[in-house]
């Protein structure tokens, strides 16, 4: 996704990234007493995003797995702002804002509530693993392919 950024007509900035955004209800088993989102689930809503964000450029984990390429998370950092809680309908934005060119893959993400207020922030790192070498993989090239239109 290309996204143009005017300032007052002086200059324009154009930020060359792939952004995927879906929406999840929060269900009652992932909260708490106090009916909030237990603080682990948020990493698994991040998968979500993740997963989604690969299934919008025509490749799922299933399919990427069939390629012999595993995507291990090797890394997570989540910061939480404000809470969800049940029944929320929640925005999961997925940023991968620099193209991969080597065996990592790094998304921003960002969770929203109905009313647009950031609640979380996060950063996944995961790498491109060969199945049956357990060695760092590249891309798969055809992934590469769908991913760089973004990246012009």
């Amino acid at each position: 996704m290309e996204k143009q950024i005017s300032f007052v007509n002086l200059y324009t900035i154009t930020i060359n990234m792939y952004e995927h955004q879906t929406t999840l209800r929060v269900r009652y088993a992932e909260t708490d007493p106090m009916n909030v989102v237990y603080y682990g689930n948020y990493a698994q809503y991040f998968e979500v995003g993740r997963v989604e964000s690969f299934r919008a450029l025509g490749f799922s984990y299933k399919v990427i797995e069939e390629l012999g390429i595993m995507l291990p998370v090797v890394e997570l950092n989540i910061k939480y702002l404000r809470p969800a809680r049940y029944d929320d309908l929640l925005t999961i934005k997925s940023q991968i804002r620099k193209l991969p060119n080597d065996h990592r893959i790094v998304f921003d993400q960002e969770i929203y509530n109905e009313e647009g207020k950031l609640l979380t922030v996060g950063m996944v790192k995961l790498y491109f693993m060969d199945e049956k070498l357990g060695n760092r993989a590249f891309m798969p090239p055809l992934m590469l392919e769908k991913l760089s239109v973004y990246f012009s």
